[in-house]
């Protein structure tokens, strides 16, 4: 059976809600960062990188988000284009590593340093913030155009973006960021009504991870930090 490391944030419930969609057995297994459980031996030896999600499948090891979704939906021959048709899988490898390299690295930067950095920051946010509303942009202005990222196909870039897009609130602050982003809003509503994402959701809530983001968790959550209080 597929064991999947996960908790809650954008990155692991994508995979969740892919998971749920094939249909595939799979033991969840929580991995709660707040506690530095992504540091344990045992995990370390899954993905070296110390992050979720992660995947085991038999003799194959998976980390990374966006890897996982291609492989099982490679592995299954569902939600992504065959690799014979050549137009399409590279439509739609280009805007699944857009998610990978873009979406998700400014949008969590966005949310660090909006919620969790020190002052002064002025200069960091609004580099981020930037960033963030310039990359969601470009996903607005496809779906402007489609039904979906890669036309009237559901598929796992749908999938790689709604699991950032449940946050853009959070991710992009101000009161009505959605006002903004109306073709993004309408996808995550269409992907979020699916069995699938329902079912995905619930798992989030099936674990008790820690929420607290005391002293403990800042230092399991910002290693960086330590070099600050040596220098």
């Amino acid at each position: 059976m597929i064991q999947f490391y996960f908790n809650a944030a954008p990155n692991p419930m994508k995979v969740a809600l892919l998971l749920e969609e094939l249909g595939l057995p799979y033991q969840a297994v929580p991995v709660d960062t707040r506690k530095g459980e992504q540091f344990a031996p045992a995990f370390l030896a899954v993905n070296p990188n110390g992050k979720v999600p992660a995947l085991v499948d038999g003799d194959a090891v998976v980390f990374d988000s966006n890897a996982i979704l291609l492989y099982l939906a490679d592995k299954a021959g569902r939600f992504v284009p065959a690799i014979a048709d050549s137009a399409a899988r590279g439509s739609m490898l280009s805007w699944l590593m857009f998610v990978a390299s873009g979406i998700g690295p400014f949008s969590g930067q966005a949310v660090h340093f909006r919620h969790a950095a020190p002052q002064p920051k002025e200069y960091a946010l609004n580099r981020y913030d930037y960033e963030a509303h310039r990359h969601w942009k470009l996903i607005e202005d496809r779906l402007a155009a489609n039904r979906f990222m890669l036309g009237d196909e559901y598929g796992i870039v749908d999938m790689a973006v709604w699991g950032w897009a449940r946050l853009v609130p959070y991710v992009l602050g101000g009161e009505t960021p959605w006002a903004q982003y109306p073709g993004v809003k309408r996808l995550l509503d269409e992907v979020s009504a699916r069995p699938a994402a329902q079912r995905a959701e619930k798992l989030k809530t099936a674990h008790t991870f820690k929420t607290e983001t005391d002293d403990e968790a800042r230092r399991f959550m910002f290693p960086q930090n330590e070099r600050l209080k040596r220098a």
